[in-house]
């Protein structure tokens, strides 16, 4: 858990992800929160640009190897495995990654058995029913957390520490702004996209259960019975949230690995007969010395068409960066904090 940490000598942290990971806009924006549709459309735009440019200004051009050399037969037949071999391969760890979906009748009862347990733990802690929807289910449990650091706040209020008045005052802000920008975040988001788990990452809830267990043990001898309880109810319910949110990832990463699978599928077919089609029909004289833009049309077709078969590849590329990027910032599950950066 990469990004739930805060410097510890403050109590308070950024109310977002990449404020606390001091990232810039456009690389959370890449990893995570871009359409990856848009991204792998990027990435096959500057692979395109590029083979253009390389092919006119090297020498010789791509236009003479392909006269001189077999160029196209060896791209495109390497193309044509490549996709076979990576479209199955994909399609196979996907298979793999989701086999836990299936089992026989007794693990699917204890699945079952263990999801309604959690709910029941659910309703008990926020006093009323628990929402189906996860965006919703995210955002009554931030909600609940907000409300019990108020009562934390009031309670801290009574005290005649000065210092834990003045910490206490401090973390609940720090809590308030994070709880109000991870709520707008989560209102109205629906699951499959990456809205709801981008939300969820922004809470930092393991910060804030270290920072509950340090100010109750820094001032344990002063606090009433009334506060210690306030803070182990607050403490309780920041811990819901770490097992929530990563049931939550957990079932977004199975959507998106079989949104990839479906899309390769969609591609690679196509992808297959490009590959073929310029295997099989297109040579050094099939455009002549026809020219677009100064540059021969068979080197437009060429870098079109290795761009077009390189789109599964790309497809899976963009989906893998952000399915890594939120594994790895939440590796660690309770408070701990594994970035140099957050310590």
């Amino acid at each position: 858990m990469s990004d739930d940490g805060g410097d510890s000598s403050d109590i308070g942290t950024a109310n977002t992800m990449r404020g606390r990971a001091d990232e810039s806009r456009l690389k959370v924006k890449l990893l995570l929160q871009a359409n990856r549709v848009v991204v792998t459309g990027a990435f096959a735009l500057f692979i395109f640009v590029g083979f253009i440019l390389f092919s006119v200004f090297f020498a010789p051009s791509l236009d003479a190897e392909i006269k001189s050399t077999d160029t196209i037969e060896t791209i495109f037949s390497t193309m044509i495995s490549v996709l076979v071999t990576g479209t199955t391969l994909v399609i196979t760890i996907n298979q793999l990654v989701l086999s836990q979906e299936n089992g026989p009748l007794g693990d699917q009862r204890e699945r079952m058995s263990d999801a309604m347990d959690f709910r029941t733990y659910a309703k008990d802690l926020l006093g009323e029913s628990v929402p189906a929807d996860p965006s919703a289910f995210l955002q009554a449990l931030v909600v609940e957390t907000e409300r019990r650091s108020e009562v934390v706040d009031r309670l801290a209020a009574e005290s005649d520490d000065e210092e834990l008045r003045e910490q206490v005052t401090e973390f609940v802000d720090s809590i308030h702004g994070n709880a109000q920008e991870v709520e707008d975040e989560l209102d109205g988001a629906s699951f499959g996209t990456f809205e709801v788990l981008f939300a969820a990452l922004n809470f930092n809830y393991s910060w804030k259960i270290y920072q509950v267990e340090r100010i109750t043990g820094e001032f344990g001898d002063s606090l009433t019975d009334d506060q210690k309880r306030a803070f182990d109810d607050l403490r309780t319910s920041l811990s819901m949230f770490g097992p929530a949110r990563e049931h939550i990832k957990t079932l977004y990463f199975q959507w998106a690995l079989v949104d990839l699978s479906q899309y390769i599928l969609y591609v690679a077919v196509p992808a297959l007969l490009v590959a073929g089609v310029m295997l099989t029909f297109v040579g050094a004289e099939t455009f002549g010395s026809t020219q677009f833009l100064d540059v021969p049309v068979i080197t437009w077709v060429v870098s079109a068409a290795f761009t077009f078969t390189l789109i599964p590849f790309l497809l899976f590329t963009s989906y893998i960066l952000r399915i890594a990027t939120v594994a790895k910032r939440t590796l660690a599950i309770g408070p701990l904090i594994l970035r140099d950066s957050q310590r």
